[in-house]
């Protein structure tokens, strides 16, 4: 290890930043996750931290609480939990507008207690699917799983990575936080609704389109009986207030005690990649706070507004978890004012470009492996003015609940 200049250590916490908010380093084959883990290892062999340093920087309640979800999501997902939540909300109505609004409303609703991704991953084909066979176009209605699974994750700790975070170093309650943004969440999701409609005079009609050809659904039945009861018990655990790293490892334990399913199959399903990106950014985040680099901000994030403008920007520029993890330090225990105002803007944000969130990628990726291209243009006419409503609406009513 050697002792190096503090400029040389903030000039590589600063090329850390910047490829990762880019995604990639220009040549390499790198992801955000390598990009972390290498710039954690360099930043410790300069002499940022020490070995010990780096590891007891790395949150493990945050990283439990992940894992287990994920491990969760997992079983849900093998079942067919998602699909035919879907499909029996989709039966509901076969109209153009009416499919708009099931589609935000299941893809919001499920987001709210389950990671975003995975519904983005999951509703993605089904949408394509359903919009193929009754001959809509299907650009809105992909634009309604982008925004619906960011907007409706923010109402509940548990809805993605960046509100588990927020969870973790505030000790908000699971309930006290549903309470203070799920209206946000749904009066979101009509401003969505409302939007897409104006964008998109195709989705206006309320005719009924011919009823697409139903595919047999695969469901586990086992599975998928175990799987809900043991999610309706660690949804009951968060609701009455008990541990949620506990309870989550607890539930993700029960789950993988069984004969039906191989495990490897389960952890396979585990993004192994986004928790080694949380540990490599909980070390860059202790360098941060060791070098003292957030000095010029912390007069920003004082004030609602302040704080409000620069988790959305920062959201943008280096991704929303890595914003939310510098941010944090900024913000005092107590403040939970700011604490909700932090998990508002980086969620909300997402839906600012394409680029803005994991789940955007993810919807765009599956897309475009069944054929359907979406432009950053598309999804900026749709994503610019939905995230200014929604962070006005959340600077409004946060701040009027304080």
């Amino acid at each position: 290890m050697i002792h190096a200049p503090i400029w040389v250590q903030a000039a590589v916490l600063g090329l850390s930043y910047l490829t990762l908010g880019l995604g990639y380093v220009p040549g390499l084959r790198m992801n955000r996750a390598t990009i972390a883990l290498v710039s954690a290892a360099v930043l410790v062999s300069l002499g940022t931290l020490s070995l010990d340093e780096a590891w007891q920087a790395i949150d493990a309640d945050t990283i439990v609480f992940l894992l287990s979800m994920m491990v969760v999501n997992a079983y849900l997902s093998y079942a067919g939990f998602f699909k035919l939540a879907l499909l029996y909300l989709l039966r509901l109505t076969c109209s153009p507008l009416g499919l708009l609004g099931l589609l935000t409303v299941g893809t919001g609703i499920l987001s709210a207690f389950f990671l975003n991704d995975t519904l983005a991953l999951v509703s993605t084909p089904l949408t394509l699917q359903l919009t193929r066979s009754l001959k809509l176009n299907p650009v809105p209605y992909l634009l309604a799983i982008a925004g619906a699974t960011n907007i409706g994750s923010l109402a509940t700790l548990s809805g993605n990575p960046q509100n588990i975070l927020v969870g973790s170093f505030s000790g908000i309650g699971y309930s006290e936080f549903a309470q203070a943004l799920a209206p946000v969440a749904v009066v979101g999701l009509v401003f969505q609704v409302g939007l897409l409609w104006l964008l998109y005079p195709e989705v206006r009609s309320l005719k009924p389109c011919p009823p697409p050809p139903t595919s047999r659904l695969r469901i586990y039945r086992p599975v998928l009986v175990k799987t809900l009861i043991v999610t309706t018990l660690l949804l009951t655990a968060f609701v009455v207030g008990l541990p949620l790293a506990e309870s989550a490892f607890l539930a993700a334990a029960a789950l993988l005690v069984t004969r039906r399913i191989k495990s490897q199959r389960v952890l396979s399903q585990v993004d192994w990649s986004l928790l080694v990106m949380f540990s490599g950014l909980f070390i860059l985040t202790r360098c941060v706070q060791k070098l003292d680099l957030l000095g010029g901000v912390a007069n920003w994030v004082t004030h609602p507004a302040g704080l409000l403008a620069v988790t959305a920007i920062a959201s943008n520029l280096i991704s929303n978890v890595p914003a939310v993890l510098l941010l944090q330090e900024l913000i005092p225990s107590e403040a939970t004012q700011s604490w909700l105002l932090l998990a508002a803007a980086a969620t909300l944000a997402g839906n600012l470009t394409l680029f803005g969130s994991v789940a955007n990628l993810i919807m765009v990726e599956a897309a475009a492996a069944e054929g359907y291209r979406l432009s950053f243009w598309q999804h900026l006419r749709f994503g610019l003015p939905l995230t200014l409503m929604t962070l006005a609406l959340t600077y409004g009513w946060i701040v009027n609940l304080g």
